[in-house]
């Protein structure tokens, strides 16, 4: 039997199924439907179940006897049977039909979990389907005690939506809803965040609103006024956020949101390329899904975005008329530090020099670019972020972007000698940004991460031609068959060679990075004044091109991170201290840690602590010290 439904709970799921002690509430916007069906395929309630039509295009009914684990889908004027948009999962993939789903009968176990503060976040992403030999949500569980250990405090997940084929980057999904069958099941991840906050992390997901994916997106034929051609995207026309409609995008989009917080127990999120969230209604649609989230998940959640533009108004606090997220990924750093020790100089690394000068002034104020003309982009870049505290920045040395989105899906330390890589690691974890790091880099894994897909043979094939093409212009890539060497996304092998190889944790060089890394991330929980930072503007200085000095202090512990990232020198402590108007003068300083030491070089050359008058640091290479007042 299936009835019209009038209320909800104000802490109910508006989109989905939704199922109750006796039946399951149906509801789906479909305004350009005269004629919904559901059709439960399994189960007391199998048949056909007209949905009544209300005004606003929203279709809704209650079944009775309908349960969790019951498959089903919707009819659309008598024709096409589609999957639910809303979906909680797909056990068939994303053409088939959905499953009911139950988020009441986990048992969980994290009652007296508190998150992370956002300032004491160092951030793991990691893509579920080759950061272990399982791909799974399972495979990521078994590995938390080494994450732990290891001193993140926060994983990320790349976006686990469901997606077509077995394999996805996470970028093309189409079932937002619905964790992807090719990691496991709903509980699975439950299982997941459940663990992790045993562990003492957090978990936060990455969640794409700017877009659908190009195979299995069936939303837009429920309603046409989910995308608009008001505005365009690198993927044609936008999410509808201000047109005809919005109302109820916006309002599929929060469910979404809130579902992951409230049925998953997540953490947080992290907006995907929110740049390309356009909305020109009076209130931005990333500042009402902010304050839906803190208002209504019940607890605190960290919500941060990825946007280029260096748009301080993102993560300043409401009171000051921001949009008040908690971080941004700050690119400059990782684009500075690229060019500086790889020599990258296409695309938007033309816009900077790769010295350290730049990456001073980064940490000094968060970014690069505040208002400048970008000669990329060619129109001015940024805002003025000196009210925004420094742990709101979220920087890189690298991450899924940046590595995968090259041809051949190189990581930074390929391509750099170990001796650059161990400095520009020490700035990174050194910072008074949040840090992220994208897995496997704390054992400077081998694998690549390539950009892989598995849609069907005909889309596939333009995808692959359409990533081969996008490489023309680069020297290295000038000729069809240079071309041909850059890997298939649609190859398995890709997917395949892009997991990460668990044995390397203790041979050579892998085992001394890891060592390194684990003692950066000691330090920095150990010591206050080596975490991310609540003031609004670090203190670093440049010698010279390639020297950078950076003071961190919390008015109790004093350090000083000395780094050279291309070739060796000597840097004058004095001097530097100096242009951050600090006398060093008559104190002595003791050496915590040398990335050139045994313990982390294979071939440590003999560089001593600061010694003298002068307080003079030689490096015989690339390297970076970090230094403590007595």
């Amino acid at each position: 039997m299936s009835t019209p439904v009038t209320d909800t709970r104000a802490d109910e799921a508006f989109f989905g199924a939704v199922p109750s002690h006796d039946g399951v509430r149906f509801r789906i916007w479909s305004p350009d439907a005269r004629r919904l069906t559901l059709v439960i395929h399994s189960g007391a309630a199998a048949g056909e179940h007209p949905l009544a039509r209300a005004e606003s295009g929203v279709f809704e009914t209650w079944v009775r006897g309908a349960a969790a684990g019951d498959r089903y889908a919707y009819t659309i004027d008598g024709s096409e049977t589609l999957p639910d948009p809303a979906s909680r999962f797909q056990p068939e993939g994303v053409h088939g039909p959905s499953e009911v789903v139950d988020p009441q009968t986990f048992a969980w176990t994290d009652t007296r979990w508190r998150p992370r503060i956002v300032n004491d976040l160092v951030v793991y992403e990691l893509h579920v389907g080759t950061f272990s030999p399982e791909g799974t949500f399972v495979g990521v569980e078994a590995r938390l005690p080494y994450l732990r250990d290891l001193g993140i405090t926060a994983i990320e997940l790349m976006p686990v939506a469901d997606f077509a084929g077995g394999r996805n980057w996470g970028y093309d999904g189409v079932a937002l809803f619905a964790p992807s069958r090719a990691y496991g099941r709903p509980d699975d991840l439950r299982r997941l965040v459940d663990a992790a906050h045993r562990h003492g992390l957090s978990v936060i997901l990455d969640v794409v609103y700017n877009h659908l994916g190009p195979e299995g997106a069936y939303l837009p034929r429920f309603s046409s006024r989910y995308l608009t051609e008001k505005h365009h995207t690198p993927w044609g026309g936008a999410v509808n956020l201000d047109d005809r409609g919005s109302e109820h995008v916006r309002r599929f989009i929060l469910d979404n949101a809130l579902h992951w917080i409230r049925e998953y127990h997540i953490d947080g999120l992290r907006l995907d390329a929110t740049h390309a969230l356009i909305d020109h209604s009076s209130r931005h649609f990333i500042e009402e899904l902010v304050a839906t989230l803190r208002g209504r998940a019940g607890r605190n959640v960290v919500i941060h975005a990825e946007d280029h533009r260096n748009k301080a108004g993102m993560i300043e606090d409401p009171a000051e008329h921001g949009w008040g997220l908690d971080g941004v990924w700050a690119d400059d750093f990782h684009h500075v530090v690229r060019r500086m020790t790889a020599g990258d100089e296409h695309g938007y690394f033309a816009d900077f020099a790769g010295t350290s000068r730049e990456l001073a002034a980064i940490i000094r104020q968060g970014w690069l670019y505040t208002g400048q003309h970008s000669r990329h982009m060619n129109h001015a870049r940024g805002t003025d972020p000196s009210h925004v505290p420094m742990h709101r920045f979220v920087v890189c040395i690298q991450n899924h972007d940046q590595i995968g989105n090259r041809a051949m899906g190189d990581r930074l330390h390929h391509t750099i000698d170990a001796a650059a890589w161990r400095a520009a690691s020490v700035v990174l974890l050194t910072a008074p940004m949040t840090p992220l790091l994208f897995m496997g880099q704390e054992w400077a894994a081998s694998s690549p991460f390539q950009y892989f897909t598995d849609l069907e043979p005909e889309l596939g094939a333009l995808v692959t031609e359409g990533r081969r093409r996008e490489f023309a212009d680069f020297p290295e890539f000038s000729s069809p068959d240079a071309r041909e060497r850059i890997p298939d996304p649609q190859a398995a092998t890709t997917f395949e060679n892009s997991r990460l190889r668990w044995d390397e944790l203790t041979q050579g060089d892998h085992r001394r990075s890891l060592a390194l890394y684990r003692q950066l991330l000691a330090l920095r929980r150990e010591y206050r004044a080596l975490a991310g930072d609540n003031r609004t503007a670090g203190q670093a200085t440049a010698p010279d091109d390639e020297s950078l000095v950076v003071r961190r202090s919390d008015g109790r512990d004093t350090y000083w991170v000395v780094a050279r990232f291309r070739s060796g020198g000597t840097i004058g402590l004095v001097e530097a201290a100096a242009a951050l108007d600090v006398d060093l003068r008559g104190l002595s300083l003791e050496l915590v840690l040398d990335t050139e030491h045994a313990e982390f070089a294979e071939d440590p050359p003999a560089i001593g602590p600061p010694a003298g008058a002068g307080l003079d640091i030689t490096f015989a290479r690339a390297g970076a010290v970090i230094l403590r007042e007595r």
